[in-house]
């Protein structure tokens, strides 16, 4: 049992990764918008990312690599080798430059609502260019551990916020297990429910996982251990997104309040915090945003320094460079002057689109025999696998289609 415990960490890594500004804004659009009836995308959202993680850190388990460095090796010699790295670094800052806009704009959200200004272009601005500061001067020191930890704290404490809330408002219970069970996608919704599974099935979350277990070390044993992590935190993400998309249901749906502002958002916490609503969400959406702000180009970095097999760690110029120049696209698009609620659920819906790709990776990379041996995938892990990268792949493709008409 403490083989076991010593195990646990990377997939809490994860999930952390994955409850930033994009999921409390979208799940709250979400619930805001459409009540219960989008319940479902989270609850499939949760089960594909355990079932697509549970391989990443199998993968990292036992060949000691994370999935950069795998792929560099299955195809070293190959002539697929250098479209496979173009269509990976186009994926990986594509996803995460979006990611990372919704990131930077979700934590000048927060700290717009904490100054009651959520609506002021030019407060808005400069506070995504202060956060991009910080997050640069983080990444090029390397002095961001301690800080990331305090900052999770505090996602942890807004988290606790959404429980008591839930708890306060009383959702309809029969109407959120409908939800959850009955697959449905009301008029206008398409949109929202990419972005939920983009919000939690995150691309990249795929090399940072796999990395992590990599680094960890441990041996073949410890993989019982290894799932149990998975399953266990990716698990209470998904209870945390569901949480907050049946909050906004039971308050601001109930009572038909459009969500357009920090200020909107914060209305839900209304029965439980009163005016201390947009102070508690503001500091929940600085601390989710900024430590996604620094965790979406660490996990770039160490895809790309590993499929271009660059070396040096975090230490080197290029591991640095790549990390800082993720921070400044996203920053680039934060500062369009679209409205930040808009720039986020985009961000996620971009990362949606993009998922069918890297899990097509990832699969490919687990039925690699010589690499694996007896852990290889079997016939259920890539059924579940290729389903979760279907339906991903037929919502874009109708989103897409829908979009040509």
């Amino acid at each position: 049992m403490i083989a076991r415990l010593r195990q646990i960490g990377p997939g809490a890594l994860v999930t952390a990764a994955f409850i930033g500004p994009g999921t409390v804004t979208a799940c709250t659009l979400a619930g805001a918008n459409y009540g219960y009836a989008l319940l479902w995308a989270l609850l499939f959202a949760t089960l594909a990312t355990i079932i697509l993680q549970e391989m990443s850190a199998r993968l990292g388990l036992i060949t000691r690599q994370g999935l950069g460095a795998n792929l560099a090796d299955i195809f070293e010699g190959s002539m697929a080798r250098w479209p496979l790295i173009a269509l990976v670094s186009v994926a990986l800052y594509a996803g995460n430059a979006a990611y990372e806009a919704g990131n930077l704009s979700g934590a000048a959200l927060g700290l717009a609502a904490m100054a009651g200004d959520g609506d002021e272009e030019g407060t808005f601005l400069l506070a995504v260019l202060a956060i991009a500061l910080l997050a640069a001067g983080l990444l090029a020191t390397g002095r961001y551990a301690v800080i990331e930890r305090a900052l999770l704290g505090l996602v942890a404490i807004m988290t606790l916020a959404f429980a008591a809330t839930f708890a306060i408002v009383r959702p309809d219970l029969a109407a959120l297990l409908r939800g959850l069970v009955t697959p449905a996608i009301p008029d206008g919704s398409l949109l929202t429910v990419i972005a939920l599974i983009g919000t939690t099935i995150v691309p990249y979350n795929l090399f940072l996982h796999a990395s992590a277990v990599a680094r960890k070390g441990g041996s073949a044993s410890a993989l019982a251990a290894a799932r149990l992590d998975t399953g266990l935190s990716i698990g209470v993400g998904g209870l945390i997104a569901i949480l907050i998309a049946s909050t906004a249901a039971a308050s601001l749906f109930a009572a038909n309040i459009a969500v357009e502002s920090a200020g909107d958002m914060a209305r839900q916490f209304d029965p439980l915090f009163g005016g201390y609503s947009r102070l508690l969400l503001g500091v929940g959406l600085l601390a989710a945003g900024l430590s996604s702000a620094i965790t979406a180009p660490l996990a770039t970095a160490f895809a790309m320094t590993e499929i271009l097999r660059l070396g040096g760690g975090q230490a080197s110029l290029s591991f640095r460079l790549i990390a800082l120049s993720v921070l400044a696209i996203g920053a680039g698009l934060a500062l369009t002057g679209t409205k930040p609620v808009q720039v986020i659920l985009a961000a996620q819906f971009a990362n949606g689109l993009l998922l069918p790709i890297l899990p097509g990776f990832l699969l490919y990379a687990m039925n690699q025999r010589a690499r694996l041996g007896v852990y290889v995938n079997g016939l259920l892990a890539n059924s579940a696998g290729v389903i979760v990268v279907l339906i991903a792949a037929g919502l874009g493709a109708r989103l897409v289609l829908r979009a040509l008409q």
